[in-house]
């Protein structure tokens, strides 16, 4: 089966560019990761998406420091979790990651949650700034934060997140986000895309896909890159991962994100943000 094509990039605020398909590894367990990432890069993919909470960043260093390819070619993401907010902390933890991972640098480095309750993304968000002044981690961002964490990052510390890396998918596309992303100059990032796969059976969808003569899955990629949207799906065999990845060679049209569009529920796979 041939190789599908590199995934396009999109620019980032800060003028880097991230791959707009990248291989997620959420729940990649550490005793798979190293091969499965491997596997994703010898099939196209040239961004993962890791955090230190998945307990896979060393296996992820690992494919990356194996693959072959130069390390300009790759972008790895990671992300600082919630036991590691405040200043000091954070700075501490990228150091740990980084042993982890045996790399000199990350490309995108994100605040996993804003956890409201501790009341330290502020301070956070500080550490990142300063590691990227530094060069060791090229562009950052955030995750699952809402519009308004956003706006208080920027307005107390005067530097927007590149990505804001959140749950997206049909049943909840985060349309008011993503408005706010866009007049803030953030790019959306979506996890879950697939619903953590239990969109999958929608008749709708199915449908799409008979259309196309392509996998659901595939069409529900597809209707993320037609919105713009950079995604990071998971998968754990060779052939998922590779359809995951060849989802530029087809067109949804009008009709097609449409009706997905009419899917939205505003059902959630994970937490609200807000409710750390």
């Amino acid at each position: 089966m041939p190789h599908p094509p590199l995934a396009p990039t999109i620019q980032l605020a800060d003028g880097r560019a991230i791959p707009q398909v990248g291989y997620g590894m959420y729940k990649v367990p550490a005793a798979d990761a190293t091969r499965l990432a491997l596997e994703a890069i010898r099939i196209g993919y040239r961004h993962l998406d890791t955090a230190a909470l998945y307990g896979n960043e060393a296996e992820a260093g690992a494919a990356v420091r194996e693959c072959g390819l130069p390390r300009d070619d790759l972008f790895v993401t990671s992300k600082v979790w919630n036991d590691d907010h405040g200043y000091d902390e954070t700075l501490r933890a990228f150091d740990a990651s980084m042993d982890r991972f045996g790399l000199d640098r990350l490309d995108l480095y994100l605040i996993h949650w804003p956890v409201p309750s501790q009341d330290r993304y502020v301070d956070t968000w500080r550490a990142l700034v300063r590691l990227r002044e530094e060069g060791r981690a090229t562009s950052i961002g955030v995750s699952n934060f809402h519009a308004h964490h956003l706006e208080r990052l920027i307005d107390e510390t005067g530097v927007t997140p590149v990505v804001n890396q959140v749950e997206l998918h049909p049943w909840l596309p985060q349309r008011e986000l993503r408005a706010a992303h866009e007049r803030l100059g953030v790019r959306t990032e979506a996890w879950s895309p697939l619903a953590r796969g239990r969109l999958l059976g929608d008749p709708v969808l199915e449908r799409i896909a008979a259309k196309h003569g392509r996998s659901a899955a595939q069409v529900v990629l597809a209707w993320h890159v037609a919105n713009g949207t950079i995604v990071i799906p998971k998968a754990s065999s060779p052939e998922r991962i590779a359809e995951n990845l060849d989802v530029f060679s087809f067109r949804l049209d009008e009709d097609d994100v449409a009706a997905l569009d009419g899917l939205e529920s505003g059902e959630r796979t994970g937490r609200d943000p807000d409710d750390d």
